[in-house]
């Protein structure tokens, strides 16, 4: 009990003591910006602290007012206090001061201000902003058009979820072209981006979501979200599937039309070598009917020789 009441006082004694010199000195504040959910360690810049020094860690959101680890030395034996709500967070390093936090959320931002107590009094306070990790930028195709001719721009559009304090920006090279930010939280973020000539645009671009404590990028493919078309315009490639359709229905007629046109060239053939079976066999016709003519005409001449050989002989007699 007497211990007990001893410690608070002492306790109570150095904290005015602390805040006295502290006002006098004027403490320099360390700015730190970590990401959720990660381990962060707030380091004193102090060496070899005395070992029966008593280190007090105090925090608030906006003044350290509250104290949250009480490490002193009591009969030999160090005892440290951490408060409930930093219970399996807090690790301290008596040798430095320093302060390690486990798993930190964003609920813990604020000041945290340290006092180690020897001899002498030695200060540090720290103010740490604890961000929500950004999610990497997400590019396209505003237009949905991937192809371009000569005369054309390309549209790209980068789009990231907005969260607190995170911008959106464009970068060619390492040259920043473009950054826009939200402070309505609910809008995600879009930003555009016109390229000229993509077919002969060599220059690398890149898209960056980021918060003061860490950035994602996405890397601009050029080839891939908008390819140069020789000239071909986007009337070209909507009359694309019709004349496709155009080119199977005239496909689909002119099967039965080459179908009846061979059909037609077979029957024509077979008509053909009718016709010159039917002229041979008219011509083999007429020259018989000439031989037999020619055949008459010699027995006639003979038979007429011979009647007038016959009257000859008569009247003869």
């Amino acid at each position: 009990m007497l211990l007990n009441i001893s410690v608070e006082i002492r306790t109570l004694r150095t904290l005015l003591l602390l805040r006295c010199l502290l006002c006098a000195a004027g403490d320099e504040t360390v700015t730190l910006q970590e990401v959720e959910g990660t381990t962060i360690t707030l380091h004193t810049g102090i060496t070899g602290i005395q070992s029966d020094a008593q280190i007090l860690w105090l925090y608030g959101p906006e003044k350290a007012e509250r104290k949250i680890l009480n490490s002193q030395v009591f009969n030999g034996k160090t005892v440290t206090e951490i408060s409930e709500r930093f219970k399996e967070r807090l690790q301290l390093d008596r040798i430095s001061g320093a302060l390690t936090i486990r798993n930190i959320s964003r609920n813990l931002s604020g000041v945290y201000l340290l006092h180690v107590l020897t001899e002498h009094l030695s200060s540090r306070t720290f103010s740490v902003s604890v961000y929500a990790p950004v999610s990497a930028p997400v590019i396209r195709n505003q237009r949905g058009n991937q192809s371009v001719s000569s005369t054309e721009s390309c549209f790209l559009l980068c789009s990231v979820e907005n969260g607190e304090d995170v911008k959106l920006s464009w970068y060619r090279e390492n040259e920043r072209i473009s950054i826009t930010n939200n402070t309505d939280l609910r809008v995600p973020l879009n930003l555009t981006l016109q390229i000229q000539h993509p077919e002969n645009n060599r220059n690398s671009y890149i898209c960056v979501s980021a918060n003061p404590a860490i950035n994602k990028t996405t890397s601009l493919n050029i080839a891939q979200l908008c390819y140069y078309n020789s000239g071909q315009t986007d009337r070209s490639y909507s009359l694309l599937p019709v004349l496709i359709s155009t080119g199977v229905f005239l496909l689909l007629i002119s099967i039965p039309v080459w179908v009846w046109l061979k059909r037609k060239h077979k029957l024509l053939k077979k008509l053909g070598e009718l016709t010159y079976t039917e002229v041979e066999f008219t011509a083999r016709s007429a020259e018989s009917v000439k031989k037999e003519e020619v055949s008459r005409k010699t027995d006639d001449d003979q038979e007429q020789k011979t009647f007038v050989l016959y009257s000859v002989m008569k009247r003869l007699s």
